[in-house]
């Protein structure tokens, strides 16, 4: 079984222990609108295509298990200290822990995955940061949650995957609205567009909150899920008219010591 492909962040490349993968949508085994490698359970695809996706995502860091939640755009981290089945997943947008060989898995298809890694006490996390669950606080409670286990901020690596970049992110006023509201200063995350139409900068504003929390190291993966058609994204299927999408994996574990 060939691995599928994917791309690992400069910044993890030093840390002992912890491998990662941004996966986008090359290297599986579903097709049509799905094509290729769709890990989303809650998709419309195939479950066993679905299965032997997240097996080759797996297989490809040499973890033992992994886990993804049931994401609801929200700020609650659960810690894991083992996999679950399938349909019994957390409703929860992160995810850490300190257990090896267990990948934490963060589905998405526009919003925005962070990967979180403290080698010096053998702690990770990841979470799933949409607009909802990054104003409402998701990547700092993910920080709480490994700092519960033991991590010092300081200590913290994060980087922010491939998403969904400003160009391509164009939003209307009345969002806008949402952000200035509870924070004049996030005005500087937008630019003009055409009209009353703004764009969005969904990673810096996540870069700027995770570096507001005093996070030892922050990368950001600039590539676009939008515009790069090697990665599922829910924006350009709605521009298309088709009735689903798949989504793209990112994944974080601890190797044994």
């Amino acid at each position: 079984m060939d691995a599928p492909p994917f791309i690992r962040a400069a910044q993890f490349s030093t840390l002992p222990r912890v491998r990662h993968g941004f996966f986008g949508r090359r290297g599986g085994v579903s097709d049509g609108i799905f094509e290729s490698l769709n890990v989303g359970i809650g998709s419309g695809d195939h479950p066993a295509s679905i299965r032997q996706n997240r097996i080759r995502v797996r297989s490809a860091l040499d973890a033992t298990a992994m886990v993804s939640p049931y994401q609801v755009h929200g700020a609650k981290a659960v810690r894991v200290t083992g996999p679950w089945p399938d349909d019994q997943r957390p409703q929860c947008d992160g995810l850490v822990t300190d257990q090896p060989n267990i990948g934490l898995c963060i589905l998405t298809a526009d919003c925005a995955p962070v990967l979180f890694a403290d080698a010096r006490n053998a702690i990770i996390g990841a979470a799933h940061a949409g607009w909802k669950g990054a104003i409402a606080g998701v990547c700092e409670a993910t920080l709480d949650a490994m700092v519960k286990l033991g991590s010092r901020p300081s200590d913290i690596t994060c980087v922010i995957g491939p998403a969904i970049q400003q160009p391509s992110y164009e939003v209307g006023p009345e969002f806008l609205d949402r952000f200035v509201v509870d924070d004049a200063d996030n005005g500087m995350f937008f630019t003009p567009g055409q009209g009353d139409r703004v764009h969005f900068d969904l990673t810096r504003y996540i870069h700027h909150r995770l570096d507001r929390a005093h996070v030892g190291q922050i990368e950001r993966v600039e590539s676009d899920t939008y515009s790069d058609e090697t990665y599922f994204s829910n924006r350009r299927r709605t521009r298309r008219g088709e009735l689903d999408y798949g989504r793209n994996a990112s994944v974080i574990t601890l190797s044994p010591k």
